[in-house]
């Protein structure tokens, strides 16, 4: 239980879900710079298969090179499951579906579905991812792409 009121905590819960929106969209489109400022500098991000990455500099850096222009994503978020620790904190989970694909050839390389695990933090007026971990319950690769 929170001390919000049911207004702020239906605002709150809406700027989450565009905070979210956001972070699909900049990420596929490749916006870089939106999709930095989405996330509070000491965000931590964890995708089954890779290191933990422990700022938002690094998961940037490193989802840059992931999706690069070689590579065209599609990111489906949905049926958000946010839950508040304060007026300041917020904790959620979201059904994912992610789908990449080859930018020469359009053939899909990766098709996955799972759970986001995120939390967010409302600092300074402004709700900030600062953490995330993604959960893939089922993926399709393709044998050629690797697993990238």
């Amino acid at each position: 239980m929170t001390d919000m009121s049911d207004t702020e905590q239906l605002l709150a819960l809406e700027e989450i879900k565009t905070l979210k929106a956001r972070r699909d969209r900049a990420c596929d489109t490749k916006d870089w710079e939106l999709y930095r400022s989405l996330h509070a500098d000491d965000h931590v991000s964890h995708n089954e298969g890779f290191e933990r990455w422990e700022s938002a500099d690094v998961m940037i850096e490193n989802v840059s090179r992931l999706l690069d222009e070689t590579k065209i994503s599609v990111h489906h978020s949905h049926t958000p499951d946010i839950t508040f620790e304060s007026s300041v904190k917020a904790r959620g989970i979201w059904g994912m579906e992610d789908m990449i694909f080859d930018a020469e050839t359009k053939e899909l390389l990766i098709h996955g579905f799972g759970f986001y695990h995120e939390t967010y933090e409302n600092r300074d007026g402004t709700w900030l991812f600062t953490s995330r971990q993604l959960k893939r319950v089922h993926v399709r690769v393709q044998p050629e792409s690797g697993g990238q």
